[in-house]
């Protein structure tokens, strides 16, 4: 909660939600979640939005004052002293092929580095990780390349570019994987997601035309419905599918290869923060990612 008592301050200062938005790196629509998020849980409004304005209203003018107390109280009690090193904590996002392959190896070397600070790995899918992000309710995120620009208050970074090939049961007979793609019931990598979406591309672009059959998120779960014989997929190369030797034919695609891009994505006011860059670091070794 004392993120959101900073941008009641920041709002009440500044007069509006742009610009405490503006000053302390948030959007406005995030602004205004982190404000509802709060008087939802003091159990009233606290700005009379009757205007274009963000006046106080009686409820907010109570609150300031112990806000401001809540605050720096809070500042004074994360405050380092000369020899304390890293503290806090730091909220990861991840997809679930992040965390059961790059994210461990660099947690371990980040633990070490910072053995104090409590290192929170939030799951989810790219979507809601990255608006999780834009409002200020994770430090960063670790999901697949948005298939549209972002809001300039957010930083990106590639972290490893993974090939798609196609995926059939171990009794699936053919080598083309466009013919395999047309002759059977095809596992669908969810059309809604941002990895789905560039299935979706594919298919099209090689106008086909594909057979009803399952839509799932999870890549290991869709390995598992192609190990099962209820079709054909394809997916990109990453996930704990790798490593136990799946009981699957692998048809790679060859001139028709299209990647599938991790990236990091935090806002841009808190890259150069010592638990962010740490990470950063931490991760670098793990991935394709150049240490800064």
């Amino acid at each position: 909660m004392i993120r959101e008592l900073k941008t009641f301050i920041a709002v009440e200062r500044l007069g509006t939600f742009v610009a405490a938005g503006n000053q302390i790196g948030l959007t406005q629509s995030a602004v205004s979640a982190q404000i509802r998020t709060l008087e939802k849980s003091l159990g009233t409004p606290l700005f009379d939005r009757s205007g274009r304005s963000a006046t106080l209203n009686a409820a907010g003018l109570r609150a300031l004052p112990m806000a401001q107390e809540i605050v720096a109280l809070y500042e004074r009690m994360t405050a380092p002293s000369i020899d304390s090193g890293y503290f806090g904590e730091l909220r990861i996002g991840a997809i679930a092929t992040v965390q059961t392959g790059l994210l461990p190896a660099a947690l371990v070397q980040f633990n070490r580095q910072a053995p104090t600070v409590e290192a929170k790995v939030i799951p989810g899918v790219s979507q809601t990780l990255l608006n999780s992000v834009d409002a200020g309710e994770i430090d960063l995120a670790l999901l697949i390349r948005p298939p549209f620009a972002l809001p300039k208050e957010l930083h990106l970074e590639i972290i490893e570019r993974e090939p798609f090939v196609l995926i059939a049961p171990a009794t699936a007979e053919g080598d083309d994987p466009l013919q395999l793609l047309r002759d059977n019931r095809f596992v669908r990598y969810d059309r809604h997601s941002f990895g789905g979406r560039q299935v979706t591309r594919f298919l099209r672009a090689q106008k086909i035309d594909t057979r009803p059959g399952l839509e799932l998120d999870e890549v290991d779960a869709i390995v598992r419905m192609v190990e099962a014989g209820l079709g054909v997929s394809l997916v990109p190369r990453a996930g704990l599918w790798l490593e136990r030797a799946a009981q699957i034919r692998i048809i790679e695609l060859g001139a028709l290869t299209f990647y599938r891009e991790l990236a990091m994505v935090m806002r841009h006011a808190n890259r150069q923060l010592p638990l962010q860059r740490l990470f950063r670091e931490c991760l670098a070794t793990s991935c394709t990612l150049q240490p800064s």
